[in-house]
């Protein structure tokens, strides 16, 4: 029987959303409200020490409540299989609104970093790093809002050791900083991984290109090249803020997610007045 055709909890299966190395996504309709929600159902099936291991790293999750998070509504485990329910966000997500090489005006730029840097912000408060940071991973509200998905997800399918998790790294690869390639991720791995978007946001095309061994060297190695070789109309300010965001080691970049947003946003404003 397809999985479509099933019922998972308390959620009737309607069609399938998205499929990737870590999870499956569904429309599900909740049996007896009828409501309808996304539940990502895990690629692995638990042994019965991984099982405690996930429902504790879920309620964590399902803890998180911010309006740029994307929230939990349940979670468990069905025939060895993890499952995640959440909001259905149906208006699909940035990577979808802003297909690759789409240049964005700087305004919408800062307000978008403006709304993750505050999600962020606040799950970093909380000890959570993000992990798996892209534009897939931002949908959209249906009042144009932003909303931060996926949070802890690469790390849950670390630890219940997902058979294909290693099957999406080279898109993931693109955003990840450099002490996250080598197993070592900190929070200023998420605003690294929100650098390497805006810088894509702004110039059309992501700093670093290539197979996944040239994007860890790049990463590691390569300095991204000068931003405003992309978009000469560019402040200098601005260009500083993004590039130090993108500095290889974390402890050269803005001392918080938050402090980037605002020094974006800063940089913004003067670059209007001059």
């Amino acid at each position: 029987m397809k999985r479509a055709e099933q019922h998972l909890g308390h959620y009737h299966l309607l069609r399938l959303l998205g499929h990737g190395s870590f999870a499956d996504v569904y429309l599900g309709e909740h049996i007896h409200l009828k409501s309808v929600a996304a539940i990502k159902m895990l690629s692995t099936h638990l042994l019965k020490e991984q099982r405690e291991n996930f429902l504790h790293e879920a309620r964590v999750l399902a803890q998180l409540s911010h309006p740029h998070i994307i929230r939990i509504l349940d979670f468990g485990i069905e025939e060895d299989i993890p499952y995640l329910v959440m909001d259905y966000a149906s208006e699909g997500s940035l990577s979808q609104r802003h297909p690759r090489n789409t240049m964005l005006p700087i305004k919408t730029v800062v307000e978008y970093v403006q709304q993750i840097g505050d999600g962020l912000q606040y799950a970093h408060d909380k000890k959570l790093i993000h992990r798996d940071l892209k534009p897939e991973n931002i949908l959209l509200a249906q009042n144009g809002d932003l909303l931060l998905a996926d949070f802890g997800v690469a790390l849950i399918a670390q630890n219940t050791r997902s058979q294909d998790a290693k099957a999406d790294f080279a898109g993931t690869a693109l955003y990840m900083a450099p002490e996250q390639l080598q197993g070592k991720p900190e929070f200023a791995s998420d605003q690294y991984a929100l650098g390497i978007m805006t810088y894509e946001w702004l110039s059309g095309t992501c700093p670093f290109h290539g197979t996944l061994v040239e994007l860890y060297s790049q990463h590691s190695l390569v300095p991204p090249p000068p931003l405003r070789e992309h978009v000469p109309s560019l402040s200098q300010e601005v260009e500083q803020v993004v590039l130090r965001a993108l500095a290889k080691d974390p402890r050269q970049r803005f001392a918080s997610v938050k402090d980037f947003a605002r020094a974006l946003e800063q940089a913004y404003q003067a670059s209007r007045t001059t």
